[in-house]
């Protein structure tokens, strides 16, 4: 059966339909042009981001095969050898700040000094190494003679170390006994760690004698080396490394903490807010929760230096807590302190798309509920939050994409150590200073130079960030429609 189309433009253009008609067409162009115009505005970040990263990875590939033909990784064999016995004199030192007897002290100290002093030799050998390598470097290594003139070193850490080994074996069969339980235990798990550091010589000398010059480096070490790295090093002497692995597990670790917080209290609010407060209550909870959203970060940043740092470095130190493992700590800045203010930025947005969630379920499910028998909290915990979890969920992962971008919380709060966690510590670990990708970019691009290997290499982080909120966005995206189509 044909249907009759009437021929719109024919019609006087005064005629309502028409008027009616163009309307519609300049709202649909309206809205048509800002959809176009955000996708050609997230284009030309990504292009932006990547044209500026663009050769970091030729350039990082360049340095890492004359960081080997230059010997600096011969030298780094050796110098991981001689920071392994620094590592181990600082945790003496801290093992002496847990005792207070002074006879106990005198002999530790006397323990301590003889186990620093059985290092001289090879750090001496570290320090001749590294001085030809450096001057390899500046040549641009192209001497095969110099550098087999490097390999001396073998031989000289070959007789060192058994030598190195007696002395320290004697110094730990000799080892004073500290009469603090605390510091005891401490003292025996160092004994532990200096056998298994005097066990890996052999393994040292075998990585010396296996290394080789001339073995070429594969062009994927250039990526694996960005993202896998574990070392962001700039503006050294020796060797540049930029390893986003302490960047990353800074941000995911200060998120965790600042989610760990935030969600538990926007979403109990949300829940207090929609089903549970009088009418005033509402009025008065509810703009004060979505008025700390403008709070400027930098005013979040001072109140966690001066307020929240100082109060859990403080707390750490009270009696009360002495049964705590990693307390008391030293670091006022570290995770906790940033992850609490970053809580605090997040709680606004969880609260107020929570609480759309919940006012979202339909009203006959609350109904058919109470019809049941089930009283208020059990209503709430078993119909209303399973029905808008998908909401709940998508509200969280804004909040995650809204933390894991801030930058000034971090840049002040966060301690800025470039290394990771002593994650042995458990807990612990977050009660350590770390650095963070958005905290990087903002404390060294304007001090880098334009198109240097440094500055290709912050804008990777930017990428690998926006790469980061983009995928949490479009997850918490996939599950408000959910949430849509659960509802409908």
């Amino acid at each position: 059966m044909e249907t009759f189309a009437p021929d719109v433009s024919s019609l006087p253009a005064a005629h309502p339909r028409a008027r009616r008609l163009s309307a519609d067409a300049a709202i649909k162009t309206f809205f048509a042009s800002n959809a176009f115009v955000a996708i050609v505005v997230l284009a030309l970040i990504t292009v932006f981001l990547v044209r500026e990263g663009f050769g970091f990875f030729g350039e990082n590939l360049k340095g890492i095969r004359l960081y080997r033909r230059a010997g600096l990784e011969y030298v780094d064999i050796l110098r991981a050898t001689a920071q392994r016995h620094s590592l181990l004199s600082r945790e003496l030192s801290q093992i002496r700040l847990q005792e207070s007897d002074a006879n106990a002290l005198a002999a530790f100290d006397q323990f301590a000094t003889g186990f620093s002093d059985a290092a001289d030799d090879l750090s001496g050998i570290v320090s001749d190494t590294g001085d030809q390598a450096l001057a390899l470097r500046e040549q641009g290594a192209t001497d095969p003679n110099a550098v087999t003139a490097l390999r001396v070193a073998e031989t000289r850490f070959d007789q060192t170390a058994p030598v190195m080994k007696d002395k320290i074996d004697n110094l730990i069969a000799t080892a004073p006994q500290l009469p603090t339980a605390r510091a005891q235990h401490s003292f025996e798990k160092w004994k532990q760690n200096a056998r298994v550091y005097l066990a890996s010589f052999p393994e040292t000398s075998q990585k010396l004698h296996a290394w080789n010059p001339n073995e070429p480096v594969p062009a994927y070490r250039a990526i694996t080396s960005f993202l896998f790295g574990r070392e962001w090093i700039t503006a050294s002497f020796w060797q540049d490394w930029y390893g986003i692995i302490p960047l990353l597990v800074g941000s995911i670790m200060v998120a965790a903490v600042a989610l760990a917080l935030a969600v538990p209290l926007g979403v109990a609010s949300a829940i207090y807010v929609s089903e549970i407060a009088a009418r005033g209550e509402k009025s008065l909870i509810k703009p004060y929760i979505e008025f700390i959203a403008a709070i400027p970060s930098v005013v979040l940043g001072f109140f966690g230096i001066a307020v929240v740092g100082q109060a859990v470095r403080a707390a750490s130190h009270m009696s009360i807590f002495h049964w705590v493992p990693f307390f008391p700590i030293s670091e006022r800045l570290n995770v906790f302190t940033a992850g609490s203010l970053l809580a605090l930025m997040a709680v606004p947005t969880i609260f107020t798309l929570s609480e759309d969630a919940l006012r979202n379920v339909p009203r006959g499910f609350k109904e058919a509920s109470y019809a049941l028998g089930a009283n208020r909290l059990q209503t709430i915990a078993r119909v209303l939050v399973p029905a808008s979890l998908s909401g709940i969920v998508s509200a969280s992962l804004l909040g995650l994409g809204r933390v894991i971008g801030e930058t000034m919380v971090v840049l002040l709060c966060a301690g800025n150590r470039i290394a990771i966690p002593d994650f042995t510590q458990g807990v612990g670990a977050f009660f350590q200073p770390v650095h963070t990708m958005t905290g990087i970019i903002a404390q060294e691009m304007g001090e880098v130079v334009r198109g240097s290997i440094h500055y290709r290499a912050l804008f990777m982080v930017g990428l690998v960030l926006f790469l980061l909120t983009l995928g949490i966005n479009y997850l918490a995206q996939k599950f408000v429609a959910r949430f849509r189509m659960t509802i409908g």
